[in-house]
């Protein structure tokens, strides 16, 4: 979706309702509220090691970068007071804002802005998204107290991007200094918030950072006596428990809310809720080349034209979402679903007759006793691990119906359902045939990241970004390109032939937007999302009494 969707919500009947949390009620401070969120819980807070999503969201209301996003989403200064760009578009020079202190006290300055760039580049750190995003860094230094330099290796046109997400935010120096588990349990930024405490699988307490300065565009602290002075940001995994503890007035907003809840409660009063699309990639089918059977063209081809996944989405989904045919976010403006005159949805459409003609030219011309296709006597067998943090109900529900589907052309495609850690491991082992990876970036660059052949080589996580194994020359040529030009329609053009591509090749079967759903009690003002990546920010929050 192109932007934040609000709608009126209330209580749906038939609901079951959670008994009393141990915590304290939503209601019992106007200045305390609760959010209860079903991402996994992360194991470390802070986003420079590993680099997933739950840590950018409960990062972002702890830290802050040196650059943002506005409402019109355009790159910002933040932590930073300006930036420029070199002719030959190798370094990247950032004068920073003064008289800020981290919540430790410690003072933000340019030394502080040097250590976390190496911490982030540290393979001890264990950094993916973070490191990867800044690949094409070969040097940061301090020129003065309040002067970094970022020297390039090639120009990067994302870099001022990649610094307004909270996977590059900043941290006290001091704080890191600290051993990684200390810093994991509670990293120290300048953002709004700081880490109180850790109750592991319950919830995380924040409490307001009194040293906090509003930077952030759109940041209109609200007065004094309305603040919130503590976000408690709990764990709740069940999506049906999650909506009941807001019907109790247990929790204050949610999140992950599912398309069933969004349509039964759409149009009532008490409550209301944001849908928005994240940038970045959509949520895809990423097909993996490096071994069969989807090395062979004709096999992808037969696979992704086997369902009928606009109807699925559509009944499945409730109307909250749209069927998508690109593999970049529609809230990306470089984002197409059609290219020299070719409509990537037909590319896509349903056609089994056509998928049983694809099989029998691939050699899979025998079938066993339950229907599954053979070529030299090995089953056309799909691997297909799904994480049980990332793919809501309705998401394992759609895998489910794909499956069921491509078995009626002769595949035999295993669903796995892991857990977030084991679902990285089967990632990072290249032990699938079929995935479905988010990725978050707030520029067209994500393409780099997810197929350009580099992605290809682990991070010092263990995690590899490029699930497709795609390492063709072309499309690598194609994204160092579109990375290193200032010229925005050169670069548009070159991201519009790349999504075509990896369609027009089946490497990838483009769902929908990755999207965040929350809900919330309409007594909760001044919610909103972040530009930058549609993260939740609390900064002007205040709860009506």
């Amino acid at each position: 979706m192109p932007a934040p969707l609000r709608r009126a919500l209330a209580v749906a009947t038939g609901l079951a309702l959670l008994a009393p949390l141990a915590a304290c009620s939503a209601q019992a401070s106007t200045t305390t509220l609760v959010y209860a969120t079903g991402q996994s819980e992360p194991d470390c807070l802070d986003p420079h090691v590993g680099g997933n999503w739950p840590q950018a969201e409960l990062g972002h209301q702890v830290l802050e970068s040196l650059f943002a996003r506005d409402d019109n989403g355009d790159i910002v200064p933040w932590l930073a007071e300006s930036s420029s760009v070199s002719d030959d578009g190798l370094t990247l020079t950032v004068p920073l804002k003064q008289g800020i202190e981290f919540s430790d006290g410690t003072p933000f300055d340019a030394d502080a802005v040097v250590a976390n760039m190496e911490h982030v580049r540290d393979p001890d750190t264990a950094s993916s998204t973070g490191i990867l995003a800044l690949a094409k860094v070969d040097e940061i230094v301090a020129t003065d107290d309040s002067t970094v330099e970022f020297r390039l290796n090639t120009p990067d046109s994302a870099l001022t991007a990649s610094l307004a997400q909270t996977w590059l935010a900043i941290m006290s120096p001091a704080g890191l200094e600290r051993v990684q588990d200390a810093n994991c349990e509670d990293p120290i930024g300048t953002g709004y918030f700081k880490v109180d405490s850790w109750e592991r699988q319950n919830q995380v307490t924040l409490v307001r950072n009194e040293t906090h300065q509003a930077n952030m565009p759109g940041e209109i602290l609200p007065d004094e006596g309305s603040r919130l002075e503590r976000l408690e940001w709990r764990f709740i995994p069940d999506a049906a428990t999650r909506a009941a503890a807001l019907q109790a007035g247990q929790v204050d907003v949610i999140d992950q809310v599912q398309p069933d809840t969004l349509s039964q409660l759409s149009d009532q009063a008490g409550y209301e809720t944001v849908v928005a699309a994240r940038p970045g990639t959509t949520a895809r089918i990423e097909l993996n080349t490096t071994r069969a059977p989807f090395n062979d063209p004709k096999v992808r081809e037969a696979f992704a034209v086997s369902t009928d996944i606009d109807a699925a989405v559509e009944s499945l989904y409730f109307g909250t979402l749209d069927r998508a045919y690109s593999p970049l976010s529609s809230a990306l403006p470089e984002a197409v679903e059609s290219y020299d005159g070719t409509d990537f949805s037909a590319v896509l459409a349903a056609d089994p007759d056509r998928a049983n003609e694809l099989l029998d030219e691939a050699g899979y011309t025998e079938r066993n006793d339950d229907g599954i296709r053979l070529k030299d006597g090995e089953p056309l067998t799909v691997s297909f691990p799904l994480s049980t943090n990332q793919s809501i109900p309705a998401e394992v529900s759609l895998v489910e119906q794909i499956a069921a589907s491509a078995a009626k052309i002769g595949f035999d495609v295993q669903i796995e359902q892991l857990d977030i850690s084991s679902w990285y491991a089967a990632s990072g082992e290249w032990d699938f045939d079929a995935i479905i990876a988010p990725y978050s970036k707030s520029s067209a660059d994500v393409l780099r990241i997810v197929y350009h052949s580099d992605g290809n080589t682990p991070a010092p996580s263990g995690y590899h970004a490029n699930n497709t194994g795609l390492a063709d020359p072309d499309i690598d040529a194609m994204l160092d390109e579109a990375g290193s030009t200032t010229d925005e329609t050169a670069r548009a053009e070159l991201y519009a032939q790349v999504q075509a591509y990896l369609v027009a090749n089946y490497y990838v079967v483009p769902l929908y937007d990755q999207t965040v759903q929350f809900a919330y009690r309409d007594a909760v003002q001044g919610f909103r999302l972040d530009p930058s990546l549609n993260l939740v920010t609390f900064t002007n929050v205040v709860i009506a009494s």
